[in-house]
């Protein structure tokens, strides 16, 4: 076959254009990090990589939700352990204030505190979060969710019972906050009767029920006040009908009644010095045998910490105030202090266990990420060592191809005469 010089010089040119072209393109792959510079060169493993690219994104986006979620928990955590620690020093006030060397004077110092407690508090449960949302309102997030009403003389919550959620994993999704009705709203009222002064008739003039045994009582009233909305409206009424004795020197006797009926077994027992003991309750009584009183169970309700203070202060500060109406309003404020604590801690308990979840997906993400991101540089990350290999081979037939060009372009037919 014969080769013309313009067959030689062309055939040279593309063997340098093809080592030039080899040499950029290992140039690329080494400065990009990428094995695959078209789609047309892997299309199954490009197309696998891509998705695993979505997949590390959406985690990155997960990754943002846990920061902020982590962020909203924390500073939930840090306001009801204030809110607890304000109310246990509530708590001690009111126990204080039981002292009876305790003066007036004394009783509406205690207030003051008390009143200083109550605005903290009011301020801990009306926070907001970083982005100005206010944490305990629900989904009402832009609305205040404890103010105080004037023509009630009280405080009200106006949020709702929505929970906000973050979604940090694929399927799971952790509440953001906690809302006043669950955290605050459900604490338990002192069970009670409904009024200390007791219905009278026959002989007995005046008759008073005092709650004395909390604990006694609360397994009573819990055991046996009627709920049901269609019971009658005695349902939940006791009587005491006291009689004389068989002589005039034996003491005079009671029997319980309930709406009217006696008591299956029959309670029964002698009255000393017109006071009977019953189930936690003191019931004393002025007059004389025949005779009955009546009391009813209070409805079992909820009260509000920022209420229970109120009435407290308002207690404290009634000069008018003393003896057993006294005692009732402290042994109020206390139970229902204790109630709002264990309110709080339970939030608290709910609360560490959604952080600690919290925890565990994002170490769960954490290694999902890791692996996702093998799995796609396994499929279009180039190894850099044998990219740069690649190079310098690419290189190496660049400049023999060049090498050999400048040779050929230099031959002469004289050379071999």
């Amino acid at each position: 076959m014969r080769l013309s010089n313009n067959l030689m010089y062309q055939n040279n040119i593309n063997k340098i254009l093809d080592n030039q072209q080899g040499v950029a393109n290992a140039q690329e792959r080494v400065t990009t990090g990428e094995k695959y510079l078209t789609t047309s060169e892997a299309p199954a493993a490009i197309s696998q990589a891509m998705l695993y690219s979505n997949k590390i994104q959406t985690n990155e986006q997960y990754t943002k939700n846990i920061d902020q979620l982590t962020g909203r928990l924390e500073t939930e955590e840090s306001v009801l352990q204030s809110i607890n620690s304000n109310i246990q020093q509530a708590q001690e006030l009111t126990i204080q204030a039981g002292n009876g060397v305790y003066t007036k004077d004394d009783l509406k110092s205690i207030a003051s505190e008390l009143s200083g407690i109550q605005q903290t508090l009011a301020n801990l449960m009306n926070t907001r979060s970083e982005d100005g949302k206010f944490i305990f309102s629900g989904y009402q997030d832009s609305t205040q969710p404890y103010q105080f009403d004037s023509a009630a003389g009280e405080y009200t919550y106006n949020g709702d019972q929505g929970q906000h959620q973050i979604t940090i994993a694929e399927g799971v999704s952790i509440k953001a906050s906690d809302n006043g009705f669950d955290t605050f709203e459900k604490t338990n009222a002192r069970l009670n009767v409904e009024s200390n002064t007791a219905s009278v008739s026959g002989s007995i003039t005046a008759a008073s029920v005092y709650v004395d045994g909390q604990a006694e009582f609360d397994k009573f009233h819990q055991a046996n006040y009627n709920a049901d909305p269609t019971a009658l409206a005695t349902a939940n009424t006791y009587s005491v009908l006291v009689s004389s004795g068989a002589t005039a020197t034996d003491p005079q006797t009671y029997e319980i009644y309930r709406d009217g009926a006696a008591l299956t077994p029959a309670v029964t027992g002698e009255v000393n010095d017109d006071t009977i003991e019953y189930a936690g309750m003191t019931i004393e009584f002025e007059g004389t045998a025949p005779g009955q009183l009546d009391f009813s169970l209070e409805k079992p309700g909820k009260e509000n910490v920022l209420n229970t203070l109120q009435t407290l202060i308002t207690g404290l500060n009634d000069g008018t105030l003393e003896g057993e109406g006294f005692q009732q309003v402290l042994a109020d404020g206390l139970v229902q202090l204790q109630n709002a604590s264990e309110q709080v801690v339970f939030t608290q308990a709910s609360l560490g266990g959604r952080m600690n979840a919290l925890e565990r997906v994002s170490d769960s993400n954490l290694a999902l990420d890791i692996q996702n991101k093998s799995n796609r540089s396994n499929l279009v990350e180039v190894d850099m060592a044998e990219a740069i290999s690649e190079l310098t081979k690419q290189e190496t037939a660049l400049q023999a191809s060049q090498a050999t060009f400048g040779r050929l372009t230099n031959l002469s037919l004289f050379d071999y005469l």
